[in-house]
């Protein structure tokens, strides 16, 4: 895959850097040149330029990019308007860094539904997140077992979790599902709300729009994923 980080501190460097190592294609930018020789045999490219100017952003490959990642923490307000810029670009998938809860509401309220927190969030959950098909989220354990969020694959759809033969097909444990819904959010815009369904039994049937909280071994949540 393709991915645009924008800021190379030490959140969207790590992130650069894992991407890179998986085999995707990355591009990182920042206004320090430093930061951009010091990165450029970890990361795919580095640029140096002004992510703010418009001109310079149309030069990028932004419809052969799947991805790209705001990671501008310094300057929030640096952060809304490079945001708001690729936003307006309309790149297929935009995810942005929010450094407080009003400037998550600022991000919503532009149109961004993807946030991260890298506080709380590690580089190396996002790169899980962002490389393996179906993961919506995860929590690592340790080194060979995870927690991850997946969206329910088409052939397990409207199955019960017994139906479905996840634990003798592949070691995993259902623990919960989720369903997204939508509601207002500021300025009128709509944004997605995650409802947990509760402790998973046998019995739970795996809506179409569903999520799983599944855990077990990285090893049997990657075959699993691969066999969707």
């Amino acid at each position: 895959m393709k991915y645009i980080i924008v800021g190379l501190g030490s959140f969207g460097a790590s992130l650069a850097e894992k991407l890179t190592e998986q085999g995707n294609e990355v591009i990182g930018i920042d206004t320090n040149m430093d930061k951009v020789d010091n990165y450029k045999e970890r990361i795919s490219h580095t640029i140096c330029m002004d992510a703010t100017d418009e001109f310079t952003v149309s030069g990028l490959p932004l419809k052969d990019t799947d991805i790209v990642v705001v990671a501008i923490g310094e300057d929030k307000g640096t952060n809304v308007m490079v945001t708001a810029l690729f936003k307006n670009f309309q790149v297929k998938r935009l995810i942005s860094r929010s450094i407080d809860e009003l400037h998550e509401k600022v991000l919503h309220a532009i149109g961004v539904d993807e946030i991260v927190h890298p506080e709380e969030e590690s580089a190396e959950r996002w790169a899980k997140k962002l490389c393996l098909k179906g993961v919506v989220d995860s929590f690592e354990l340790n080194d060979d077992y995870s927690i991850v969020e997946v969206s329910v694959p088409l052939r397990l759809q409207g199955k019960s979790i017994k139906e479905s033969h996840i634990r003798e097909d592949y070691n995993l444990l259902v623990l919960t599902t989720m369903e997204n819904t939508k509601e207002k959010a500021l300025l009128g815009k709509v944004r997605n709300v995650t409802l947990v369904k509760g402790v998973a039994s046998p019995n739970s049937v795996l809506g179409k729009d569903d999520i799983m909280v599944v855990y077990g071994a990285n090893k049997d949540i990657k075959r699993f994923l691969k066999d969707d």
